[in-house]
């Protein structure tokens, strides 16, 4: 009974997961609280809260989950959480038909699995420090970043492309070779990312120590025939010792092809022979130490090009971004602010924010703008590393509130028509979606290389009206680089971020 019933919730809790990750888009989004998911992740609430010494909100939804894992176990990472179910199915396509061989793949082994606990503090030390880099590996984080901005748009470009243009991601296949590259071991050491790398599953197992419900074995009634051992997918050691802080609670071991005898059994505060091992045997100096790499780390990602207090002027931010130093505490890297940009504007950075900002949102210009009635991004972000705004706070349309500004235009003269080539173009000047217009032309009489005179609209910036939106830099007819781009210079969000010390634009 409780087999059909997991592998009920793992079909449902996919589903929904996939249809807030498709829902996430402009067309579709509607009152969906398509950010659900990560708000439940306890790790994501945890290392935020060390990074920004506050608890955003939303992330209470956080402490549900945290009570039941201390009544059932680790049941999440058995029966809810969308990488564990795709693990799972993979874990279970790619197993051996020999018994014997399932049971050395299945077997315990305390060098790799204690791997993920490092792993979890090493990313809590960072957090501490005010990096949060747990969306690296964090199995919702990565799980939605690795459908929206890889698999979900290669599958459509293949199915559609010969019909529509299909957005893209920068660093797109560097993101599909980790999400898929975790997948394919499973073929190789059955949930291996689950057992070995992955901090939320850790955090769980630590917490599991407390719980209620476990696995209990019989020892009167075991016969170890290791029939468990060749059914269990967390290595947590059914047939010697049961490792509680692995125990996935998927229940295999108990029901199905599990033991027929009665040996386990899920059951309520087991008596202490019978409750299995709670140990998770680091030493103290290797806690220490797992967790002080963390916080060095830290300073060491700041160390590279294109961050404070030089910003790379790429670096352009989505509006209702905060500042630099608290976003990098609190984005998660999830791609979910991406999958909802109605243009395919942001993208996940690679070089534009240094090592620290690796595959947090920036605008990309020339790929997409930042419409002027669109706060999507703002609606999606489950941290609060982008800020809840109205179209009204955005567009400035209320009393003494500026626009927000999230970057400002510049003309290259050696690229733009009327500058570099004497050609008319109008086309920036067109497009500027702001209430007054951010772009002017000034007439001016030009002498052409044969002599001749010709009257030229030449563009120009007004930088207290422009708010970097991009559109005149996506919409630029000069191919390759555009002959106006934006950077992020100017944004509201940065009183330093100016073209000129001191100045106001």
């Amino acid at each position: 009974m409780f087999l059909w019933l997991r592998r009920i919730w793992q079909v449902v809790f996919l589903g929904v997961f996939l249809f807030f990750v498709f829902a996430t888009t402009a067309s579709a989004i509607g009152g969906y609280h398509v950010e659900w998911f990560l708000e439940l992740d306890p790790l994501v609430a945890l290392s935020t809260a060390l990074a920004n010494r506050s608890l955003h909100p939303s992330l209470v939804w956080a402490v549900p989950l945290i009570v039941l894992t201390l009544v059932f176990g680790r049941f999440f990472c058995g029966w809810m959480c969308p990488m564990g179910v795709l693990h799972h199915a993979l874990g279970w396509l790619g197993r051996s038909k020999k018994a014997q061989e399932r049971v050395k793949a299945n077997a315990f082994r305390p060098g790799w699995q204690k791997v993920k606990y490092f792993i979890l503090l090493g990313m809590l030390g960072a957090a501490a420090a005010g990096s949060l880099q747990i969306g690296w590996l964090d199995p919702i984080a990565s799980t939605w970043r690795g459908l929206s901005t890889a698999v979900i748009p290669a599958a459509s470009n293949t199915a559609f492309g010969l019909y529509q243009g299909e957005r893209h991601f920068q660093g797109g296949v560097l993101i599909s070779l980790f999400f898929l590259g975790a997948l394919a071991l499973n073929f190789v050491y059955p949930r291996l990312y689950c057992r070995v790398l992955c901090p939320l599953g850790a955090l769980l197992g630590l917490l599991s120590k407390l719980s209620l419900f476990r696995i209990a074995k019989q020892r009167s009634v075991c016969t170890d025939c290791t029939v468990c051992g060749a059914e269990c997918q967390g290595g947590a050691d059914p047939q010697g010792t049961v490792r509680v802080t692995e125990c996935m609670v998927c229940l295999n071991c108990v029901e199905g092809r599990g033991c027929a005898k009665g040996g386990l059994k899920y059951s309520f505060l087991p008596a202490a022979e019978s409750a299995g091992s709670t140990q998770v045997d680091l030493g103290r100096r290797r806690w220490i130490g797992a967790a002080l790499a963390g916080v060095a780390a830290a300073p060491l990602m700041r160390a590279s090009a294109g961050v404070e207090p030089r910003p790379d002027p790429r670096r352009i931010r989505p509006p209702g971004a905060v500042d630099e130093p608290e976003f990098v505490a609190r984005c998660l890297k999830c791609g979910a602010c991406m999958k909802a940009c109605p243009t395919g504007g942001l993208q996940p950075s690679l070089t534009e924010a240094g090592f620290e900002g690796l595959w947090t949102p920036v605008l990309v210009p020339r790929i997409g703008s930042c419409e002027l009635d669109c706060n999507l991004c703002s609606q999606v972000c489950p941290t609060g590393a982008i800020h809840s705004i109205s179209l009204a706070e955005k567009r400035g349309n209320l009393p003494e509130v500026e626009p927000i500004k999230i970057g400002s235009a510049a003309f290259d003269k050696g690229r733009c028509l009327p500058w570099a080539y004497d050609t008319e173009c109008i086309v920036c000047e067109e497009v500027c979606p702001t209430a007054q217009k951010a772009i002017y032309f000034k007439l001016e009489t030009v002498t052409l290389r044969d002599g001749s005179q010709k009257v030229l609209k030449r563009p120009f910036v007004d930088l207290v009206r422009c708010v970097g939106c991009g559109t005149c830099e996506a919409r630029c007819p000069v191919f390759d680089q555009a002959g106006v781009r934006v950077s992020s210079v100017g944004e509201s969000r940065s009183p330093t971020n100016r073209i000129m010390l001191g100045g106001r634009v």
